[in-house]
């Protein structure tokens, strides 16, 4: 039996002519019904896609017709029915963020990538750490700082000098963003079940913002992160060109 495949594209029209070429070659289905939703764009636009369709079954194969593109296979019109077929399947969980502005207002969202707490004004942030209660840090001074998955680690994380996490391992990335004091500090890497909060000092003179997955939030006072084991992703990927594989890869570069 053929596979029912939906497919979604990004704005750009790269990805729309593909999306247009693909439907002509091979047919589509409604998301809901498909068995297999291929996803045309960048890494952006692959997690916008994984976060709209977190509540449906079919896993999701990217196909990279954007920049960067580490989530993504390659873009191949020929062969897909067999490409899909033989796809790998990797799980990942998001982060869940619990950001606290300073008027009081609680915002939450999912992060399949990383949550980060930025500086919004031209002084640096002052952060406390809190991991599972325990204050681990009284304060870092910094542009910020960042929680990443190990499906996020080759992300933000890395331009930050966080470590690459393989995709099994059950730790997350805690990573400063340009620190200042402690200056040598780089990071910490967390057992998966951690949950970090990240109270900002002087929030009125030093602002700080709150971004999860491009959901950003400003003037937040606390931010709560932790690993959502409920939601899980399903995404595709070409056998040779595995998450894992790209893991690894990246390291050699």
């Amino acid at each position: 039996m053929a596979l029912k495949i939906a497919f979604t594209a990004s704005e750009a029209p790269l990805a729309q002519t593909a999306r247009a070429a693909l439907i002509s070659r091979y047919g589509e289905a409604p998301e809901a019904e498909a068995d297999i939703i291929v996803a045309l764009g960048g890494d952006g636009f692959m997690l916008q896609t994984l976060h709209r369709t977190q509540a449906l079954p079919a896993p999701v194969y990217g196909m990279n017709r954007g920049t960067v593109g580490f989530l993504m296979n390659e873009y191949n019109e020929a062969d897909l029915m067999a490409r899909l077929e033989a796809a790998a399947e990797t799980t990942i969980n998001p982060l869940a963020m619990t950001a606290t502005c300073t008027d009081g207002t609680v915002h939450e969202a999912l992060a399949i990538n990383e949550v980060s707490v930025l500086r919004m004004g031209p002084q640096a942030a002052k952060l406390k750490i809190t991991v599972d209660g325990r204050l681990r840090m009284e304060e870092l001074v910094c542009d910020g700082a960042l929680v990443a998955t190990p499906a996020g680690s080759t992300a933000y994380n890395y331009s930050a000098h966080g470590p690459i996490l393989p995709i099994g391992s059950d730790v997350l990335a805690l990573t400063a963003i340009a620190p200042f004091r402690p200056r040598r500090w780089r990071g910490a890497l967390l057992p998966k079940s951690a949950m970090v909060e990240i109270e900002v000092s002087e929030p009125e003179k030093r602002p700080v913002m709150a971004d999860a997955d491009s959901n950003s939030f400003l003037n937040v006072a606390t931010v709560q992160i932790r690993s959502e084991p409920n939601i899980t992703h399903h995404i595709l990927f070409d056998p040779e060109h595995g998450l894992e594989e790209r893991l690894i890869r990246e390291q050699f570069v």
